[in-house]
Formats: C-alpha cells, structure tokens, sequence
C-alpha cells in the first residue's frame, strides 16, 4: 500500500449538515463545490492521503493537463470554501444512522451529523512484494498509460504480469512504445490466445520470476529476474490490485465487492452514485476503480446533483405535509377550480 504524505487542512466542523462529504479527492471536492453553490450547508472531512501524490503532474484533465495534483486539490478545497463550505483535516472512524439522517465520527473524538452522505474515499493500490517496486510507485512504476504513457514515450518498458488485466496493460503501453517487454513469471500462465496477442504486437514474453526492480542513482534501469538476469527497461508498468476504502461504512450495511473486472474491489452504486442504502452516494475510484482525475470529478458532481434533487424532494414532501394556513387552503381551492374550469 502506498501511504502519501498527510496534508494538514484547516477548518471548524459544525454540528449539522446537509451533506458530509467523506474524502476530499477530486470527486469530493467537485461535489462538494456543487452543494455548496446549490446553497447546501457542507463538510469535506479529508484524511490527506490522496492516491495520486506520488505522481508528479496529473493529466487527460483539460484546463489543467500537467498541474501537480497537490495545487489541483489546493485550487479545489479554496473554490469550496469561497462558496461558504468548511474544509476539515480529520479521519472519519463511523458513521450510523441518527434522526433520519446519519451521525459522522472522527478519529480524533470530533463528531457532526449529516442528512445525506457522498463517500469519495477513494482506493488503496496493493502492489506485489518486488523489491524497490512500492519505492518507485507513481514515478517510473506506473499503472495507466493514459497518465503517464506520454512521459514514458518511445521509452524501454516492462510490464509486470499481475493478474488478469496485465496482458491487457502491455497491448495498451505497446501504443506509446515499440520496446515493451512482458515479464510473464510472476502471475497464471499465459493462454495461447493471449501469447499470440503480444508476439502479434512485438512485445518480448519474459519468462521467470521477477526478484528486483533495479534502480541506478534515482533513476530505474532495469527488471532483474530470480537467475540474476537483468533486462535494461527505463519504465515498469504493473497493474495494482485496487481496494476501495471506507471500512467505516460497514455499519451501515455497505461492504465492498470483488469488481467484475478483477480488478479489485468497490462499493456498487447506479449511474448517478447512489447506493443500496438511502441516503449514502458514492463517487470517484472508491466505485469506479478506472476513474481518472478528470473523470472522478465529473461523478462527483453528478451525485451532488443527485443528492440535492433527494434533498429538495425531502423538503417539498415535508411543506406538502405540513399544516397550510387557511388563506393558503382558499388559494389552494382556487388554482384547483380555476385549473378544471379550463379542462386542466
């Protein structure tokens, strides 16, 4: 697991509101800035341990392609904030279910409540037990060739076999490179379908067990194998295996599930983030283990919409059932005749 380092945030957390966004990524951030701007009383709790702080610049987000993701995060929390949000440094421990809506506790003893929640923890990459691997993680170890297959272009890369994705990592790389070498010996034997697949595309099939990932100065330079070969690479792609984490929704009946892909697991929701309990939205890679930055922010808007429409529905349910005054009632009465006298 790759632990970043914490960042400290600032911020008072109140008693109430609306909505408590767990996570503070870009799909918390992004839904946050929704709510708030919907006149939504709003927290983002936030661990500051963001996936991608190793990485030097995230990318395929349009406006911001190369910004370091520690500025992209500082711009967001700063948008949050002018539209009136509270920002708040702190790990949440549990949540329960407390007067229709839910009671949010903190690690540090902190507690507030929320009517809705948008979970956007994000997820955790476990990677294989490779000496000097986890060290490079996020600089020349990479794992999505849409972030970095530009920086590593036309470069030597090596692709570590780790599962059922790995075969598919390697044809994808092969796009940004035409030196791609395939270590085969640290996951299930290849199949003749997917062996044909990387000989058609020129990428070298390795055999062996991968003991080390090399490293000259700071700079990687090559796989070395369990017989003491080295293979020269520059680059080395693994496919991690992603685990979703809110463990805190537990209490509430929501656990995380083995990802159709294989990928790892997340915590299903519909299209909109809504998940099989009411009142709980989920967004960004803590459900789409795929998502990139661009993306996650996107689905944490649309559960901000989503949870506001829920919301607003809630308060019009609540006025409808509430007493009406009798001018109000004679109104009422009025619009209604008024409405059949014209065949509506």
């Amino acid at each position: 697991m790759v632990v970043a380092e914490v960042v400290e945030l600032t911020g008072q957390l109140a008693e109430n509101y609306d909505v408590v966004v767990v996570g503070g990524g870009a799909a918390g951030l992004n839904g946050a800035l929704m709510l708030a701007r919907a006149r939504r009383s709003v927290a983002v709790i936030d661990a500051g341990e963001p996936r991608n702080a190793p990485a030097a610049a995230a990318h395929g987000l349009l406006g911001r392609d190369g910004m370091s993701p520690a500025e992209l995060l500082e711009r967001g929390r700063a948008e949050v904030r002018g539209y009136g949000g509270d920002v708040i440094s702190g790990e949440v421990l549990a949540v329960n279910r407390a007067d229709g809506g839910f009671s949010v506790l903190l690690a540090d003893g902190r507690s507030t409540r929320a009517r809705r929640l948008l979970v956007t923890t994000g997820l955790v990459d476990e990677l294989p037990e490779v000496p000097g691997l986890r060290e490079r993680w996020g600089r020349d170890v990479l794992h999505c060739p849409y972030c970095h297959g530009w920086e590593v272009r036309d470069g030597a890369i090596g692709v570590l076999a780790t599962g059922p994705m790995s075969v598919h990592q390697a044809l994808l790389f092969r796009q940004w490179s035409a030196d791609v070498v395939f270590f085969a010996g640290t996951a299930s034997p290849l199949d003749e379908q997917d062996v044909r697949k990387l000989i058609a595309r020129g990428i070298r099939v390795v055999p062996g067990e991968v003991a080390a990932i090399e490293v000259t100065g700071d700079r990687l330079t090559g796989v070395r194998l369990a017989d003491g070969t080295v293979v020269a690479r520059e680059a080395v792609a693994v496919a991690s295996r992603m685990v979703a984490r809110a463990g805190f929704l537990a209490d509430l009946g929501l656990r995380p599930q083995e990802h159709p892909s294989g990928m790892g697991e997340h915590f299903p929701a519909d299209a909109g983030g809504r998940t099989a309990v009411p009142g709980v939205w989920v967004a960004g890679n803590v459900t789409d283990l795929a998502a990139q930055v661009g993306g996650a922010a996107a689905a944490g808007a649309a559960a901000a919409g989503q949870i506001n429409a829920d919301l607003v529905a809630e308060e019009v349910d609540r006025a409808v059932a509430g007493p009406f005054s009798p001018e109000s009632e004679s109104r009422i009465c009025e619009l209604v005749a008024g409405d059949r006298r014209h065949g509506l």
